[in-house]
C-alpha cells in the first residue's frame, strides 16, 4: 500500500493551539529563556573548614574535593577561587589541638582561634569577599552538642543562648559581614540581634538564621570535616524532625519575629516543600538553601558509578532550589560552578 493510500486511512488528530509547547524549548537558548531565574556566581556561598593547625591541608575522604585548611594554607587556596569570581564564603572552625574543647565551647570565639583569625586574614587579603560565619558550639564542645547541657544531657536553653549570642557578637566585632546561627535552639535570634544592637553592630552585620534546620542522616561528611559528631545522644530534641512541616513554618515565623535578616533551609534537596513555604512566609527576605554534605556526596557517588553525569545533575539539583524559591545557595559545588558558569549551560 502506498503512502498516499495510507494517508487516506490516518485519522486526523485534533490539536488545540494551547497544547503546542515544544516550539518554545526546542533550542538550547530557548530552554534558558524558559528558566524563570538562572544560576549565577553571586548566588553561591562556599563552606570553608578552618582548623587550629596553621599548616594543615587535609582532604576529607567522605567529602570529595573538599579540604580542611589551617590559617597558613587558607589564603592561597581562596585566592584561586576569588580570581574565578567567588563572592562569598561561610566559615566553620575546627579545633584539633588537645584540650581545646570544653563543656561550653569556650574556644569558639577565642581571638587566636581559627574563625576569628580567618575572618581577619580574609578581610585583609580580599576586602570585597563577603564573609559569613556559622555560629554553633558543636565543633568546640567536649560533648559535641550545639549548646550547653544540663547534667541530664538536655539543652540548657538559657546558658546556650547566652553563649551563642556572645560568639556571634565576637565574630561581628572581628569583621564578619554575616553571622548565621545553626544550632536551632529557641530564642537565639532575639539574643543575637540584641547583642548586635548593644554593640553598635546591627547596622552592618547581616543576621541569617538557619531557621528551618532538620535533624537527619545527611550530615555525616560534614561531621567528619568539622569533627563535630555528638559524643552521646543526638540532636533530635533541638533540630526539626524530618516530617515536621508545621514546625518548620512556625520556626520561620518565630525567627522573622525575633529579627533575622534572612533564612536558611537545611538540608535542601529533600526539603524543597519547606523552601517553597519559606518563599511565601519570608517573601521579603533572602532565602538560602544549604546543599549539605550528604546530598553533595550522594551526587558524587552516583556519578562515580556512572548513573549520572556530575555536571548535569549538579545543575539540575541547584535549579531545583531556584524553582522552589531560594535566592542563595550554600554549596560544596561552588568551585565547580565558578568554572561551569563560564561554559555553555547544560540545558
Amino acid at each position: 500500500m502506498t503512502s498516499k493510500h495510507t494517508a487516506e486511512y490516518l485519522p486526523e488528530v485534533p490539536t488545540e493551539i494551547s497544547s503546542i509547547l515544544q516550539g518554545g524549548y526546542n533550542h538550547p537558548l530557548l530552554r534558558e529563556w524558559q528558566h524563570e531565574r538562572l544560576l549565577n556566581k553571586k548566588m553561591f556561598i562556599f563552606p570553608l573548614f578552618i582548623s587550629d593547625i596553621p599548616d594543615e591541608e587535609t582532604l576529607i575522604p567522605s567529602l570529595p574535593n573538599i579540604k580542611r585548611f589551617g590559617i597558613n594554607k587558607l589564603i592561597p587556596y581562596v585566592s584561586k577561587l576569588v580570581s574565578k569570581g567567588l563572592k562569598s564564603v561561610i566559615l566553620f572552625g575546627v579545633p584539633l589541638k588537645e584540650g581545646v574543647k570544653d563543656s561550653e565551647g569556650s574556644a569558639a570565639d577565642d581571638p587566636q582561634g581559627p574563625v576569628i583569625l580567618a575572618i581577619k586574614a580574609l578581610k585583609l587579603a580580599f576586602p570585597d569577599l563577603y564573609i559569613m560565619c556559622d555560629v554553633c558550639l558543636c565543633e568546640y564542645t567536649s560533648h559535641g552538642h550545639c549548646g550547653v547541657l544540663f547534667e541530664d544531657g538536655s539543652i540548657n536553653t538559657k546558658q546556650s543562648v547566652r553563649r551563642i549570642a556572645a560568639v556571634a557578637v565576637n565574630y561581628a566585632k572581628a569583621g564578619a559581614n554575616c553571622v548565621a546561627p545553626s544550632d536551632m535552639i529557641d530564642g537565639r535570634i532575639k539574643a543575637i540581634k540584641q547583642g548586635l544592637i548593644d554593640n553598635d553592630l546591627a547596622h552592618k552585620t547581616f543576621l541569617m538564621s538557619y531557621a528551618a534546620k532538620f535533624s537527619g542522616s545527611l550530615y555525616g561528611p560534614f561531621r567528619d570535616a568539622a569533627c563535630s559528631q555528638p559524643g552521646k545522644g543526638d540532636r533530635k530534641a533541638y533540630q526539626l524532625p524530618s516530617g515536621g512541616k508545621g514546625l518548620a513554618r512556625r520556626a520561620l515565623i518565630r525567627d522573622l519575629n525575633e529579627g533575622t535578616d534572612g533564612v536558611i533551609v537545611k538540608p535542601s534537596t529533600f526539603y524543597l516543600d519547606i523552601v517553597k513555604d519559606a518563599s511565601i512566609i519570608c517573601q521579603d527576605y533572602p532565602i538560602c538553601c544549604y546543599h549539605v554534605s550528604g546530598e553533595y556526596a550522594m551526587l558524587h557517588a552516583a556519578a562515580e558509578k556512572g548513573i549520572v553525569d556530575l555536571k548535569s545533575i549538579a545543575f539540575e539539583s541547584h535549579y531545583g532550589f531556584l524553582r522552589a524559591g531560594a535566592k542563595l545557595i550554600i554549596s560544596y559545588f561552588t568551585p565547580e560552578f565558578l568554572d561551569w558558569l563560564d561554559e555553555p549551560t547544560p540545558v
